[in-house]
């Protein structure tokens, strides 16, 4: 249910209004168990949607790419974007064809994104990434040289836009479909790690992130 107010008029969820959710403490849970995004904007090509790796940092979502990327060049220069993130939970099996429904973890951010222009914010700000995509790992492998960060730019949103949509539970059927003799119920989906896969080329020991990979599911 709503427990906040919505931040803005385009942030307001109309459509089944009850499962809104405007809690900050959600929509950080959302991108936190997410490595991908999808950024939505517009330039005289038309419409695009670009699914890019993303992490969180505080109340900013964060995402970089390279310098001459038409992503990023479109979004340093102040273009107008959403941002767009969804984690499946079930399909959700109702007595009747149109009662039929998912569960799912959604958020969507509206704003500018701005550069992040100091270069030590920048290189502490692809250390929290990389400890995003597997913790301890940045200490074992070669940091970004100079070149590299010259070439790469990193560009942050504020949450200050946003809403969420969660949906969660059993189907919702009409009262006149339940006495219908037709199996209802949760088909849930769940991520889970597989076994890690060594490079072929690769001799060093397994580190302790990678050997409880499986477990850490």
């Amino acid at each position: 249910m709503t427990v906040s107010a919505p931040p803005s008029e385009r942030t307001r969820v109309r459509r089944i209004a009850e499962n809104a959710d405007y809690e900050r403490a959600t929509l950080h849970a959302i991108i936190d168990a997410a490595y991908l995004c999808h950024i939505a904007f517009s330039d005289a090509k038309g419409a695009h949607c670009i699914p890019t790796a993303c992490w969180r940092e505080g109340e900013y979502l964060y995402v970089h790419g390279s310098n001459g990327g038409r992503l990023v060049k479109l979004l340093a220069q102040g273009a107008q974007a959403c941002v767009t993130i969804t984690h499946l939970d079930g399909l959700v099996l109702a007595r009747s064809a149109f009662s039929h429904s998912m569960n799912y973890r959604s958020a969507m951010i509206y704003g500018v994104f701005e550069k992040v222009l100091d270069e030590a914010d920048k290189r502490a700000s692809m250390v929290t990434f990389m400890d995003k995509i597997t913790p301890g790992r940045q200490a074992e492998v070669r940091a970004g040289s100079d070149k590299e960060f010259d070439a790469t730019t990193i560009l942050r949103i504020a949450l200050d836009e946003a809403a969420c949509k969660v949906r969660a539970g059993g189907p919702s059927d009409e009262p006149e479909d339940m006495a219908l003799t037709v199996w209802a119920g949760v088909l849930p989906f769940v991520v889970q790690n597989a076994a890690p896969v060594r490079d072929e080329v690769c001799v060093a020991p397994p580190p302790g992130y990678v050997s409880a990979w499986v477990g850490a599911s």
